[in-house]
This record gives C-alpha cells, structure tokens and sequence, in this order.
C-alpha cells in the first residue's frame, strides 16, 4: 500500500481557488510512477465520488461537476499529485481524498478538508 498525504484544503469564498497536493513521501520512484492516481471527496450525507481519476495512457477524468473549473496535475519526481481547483462553487464543500491504484492494490489519504463559504 502507498501513504498518502494530502494538504492544502482550507476555507475559500465562492469564486476563489485552491490548489491541493497528495505526497507520497515513503514511495519509490517506480512504484509511484507507475501507479494511477485520483482525487475524490465525500461532502456531508453523501457517498464518495470520483473528482478526477488518472486512466491507463495518461488522459484523466473529470466528474461532469468539475469539468473546465478542475485541472488534475503530478509530478513523479516530487512523488506529488495536485488538483488545482478554481471557480469553487458551495457545492464543492467536501472532505477531499488522495487515492492510488497500483495495479489494482488502493491506498487512501486521510483527506484535507474544502469549505467554500462567504
């Protein structure tokens, strides 16, 4: 299984932006290479869902809420996920998870929490 550390969750006004960040401090380059990784969050009462997933070849998805608003990023030297987020809306008000899939073994971050709020 891969640690995960996510930071960068905060409180923001509708309109603003927040970048988050998911460190995988204890994987070796390979592993972390060659893991998918992903962003989901569970908002209160609600299951969790998908935000942006990576696929196999690179291409990533985004959930119809965020697309155009949500940019997924990693930089594998850094061992680094980012989901930078703007024009945040209350409705993106969630608890926030790093996830990683290496060939089918997950790993879950313990999340950062967004509250967007005026």
């Amino acid at each position: 299984q891969m640690y995960l550390v996510e930071s960068g969750g905060g409180l923001v006004q509708p309109g603003g932006s927040l970048r988050l960040s998911c460190r995988a401090p204890r994987s070796i380059l390979s592993t972390f290479t060659g893991a998918l990784m992903g962003w989901y969050r569970q908002a209160p009462g609600k299951q969790r869902e998908s935000v942006a997933t990576e696929r196999v070849g690179g291409s990533t998805n985004y959930s119809d809420s965020v697309k155009g608003r949500f940019t997924f990023s990693r930089d594998n030297a850094k061992r680094t996920v980012y989901l930078q987020m703007n024009s945040l809306k209350p409705e993106d008000t969630a608890v926030y998870y790093c996830n990683s899939n290496y060939f089918g073994a997950l790993s879950w971050g313990k999340g950062t929490q967004v509250t967007v709020s005026s």
